[in-house]
């Protein structure tokens, strides 16, 4: 078998072992680097954004991030000079582990259950640095609606599929029929367009 050559024809190094790092290690942020055949590429990804599930949740979720940041650098007093790495680390978490459930330490806030720190805080927030950034009224009043509404049921993808397999459990499906089902389920609400928080979950009993 004939080994790969270390450099691409435009003579760029093609780092195989940084590839297979970025291949198997999937984080929030991460660099990418791909060598090409001639002229090397190198993008940001940022994870976050796709986490949909549907294109509405996504459009949301970026109009979420790019406002939250444009906001947040624009603050008198920047956030980490506020809020001290431990209370992040903490935070994350406490977010990873309950999702909008948790409950987290934020400035001039205390400890605040995190979905009603959006609603209450940070989607606001979130909207006016996206009309700080040019977005039109309505653009902002429709994402920061499907936000609102995300974090006012408590219900996104994840939530979902929980609550979906759960259900069908309950109503007697295995545990591979109700994730079988759960991700047919899955399947079509995506194709509507709908956003997630609307999506329903069967009852717990048999009708």
């Amino acid at each position: 078998m004939a080994e790969e050559p270390l450099l691409t024809e435009g003579s760029a190094p093609r780092l195989h072992e940084l590839m297979l790092h970025n291949g198997t290690v999937w984080r929030w942020n991460r660099p990418i680097y791909d060598p090409g055949t001639d002229v090397p590429h190198l993008r940001l990804e940022n994870r976050l954004l796709p986490a949909g599930p549907t294109p509405a949740d996504m459009a949301a979720n970026a109009a979420f991030f790019y406002g939250i940041l444009e906001s947040l650098v624009h603050e008198r007093r920047p956030l980490w000079s506020r809020m001290s790495f431990e209370q992040a680390a903490e935070a994350f978490q406490q977010c990873a582990r309950w999702g909008l459930e948790a409950r987290v330490q934020w400035p001039r806030v205390g400890r605040v259950r995190v979905a009603d720190l959006l609603l209450e805080q940070l989607i606001p927030q979130a909207m006016e640095g996206l009309r700080a950034l040019g977005a039109d009224e309505q653009v902002a009043e429709h994402y920061g609606g499907i936000l609102s509404e995300r974090a006012r049921t408590g219900r996104n993808g994840a939530r979902w599929q929980i609550d979906t397999v759960t259900s069908l459990e309950l109503r007697g499906a295995s545990r591979s029929e109700a994730l079988a089902e759960m991700t047919r389920r899955y399947r079509a609400e995506v194709d509507t367009g709908r956003p997630v928080h609307s999506w329903p979950v069967p009852a717990r009993q048999r009708d």
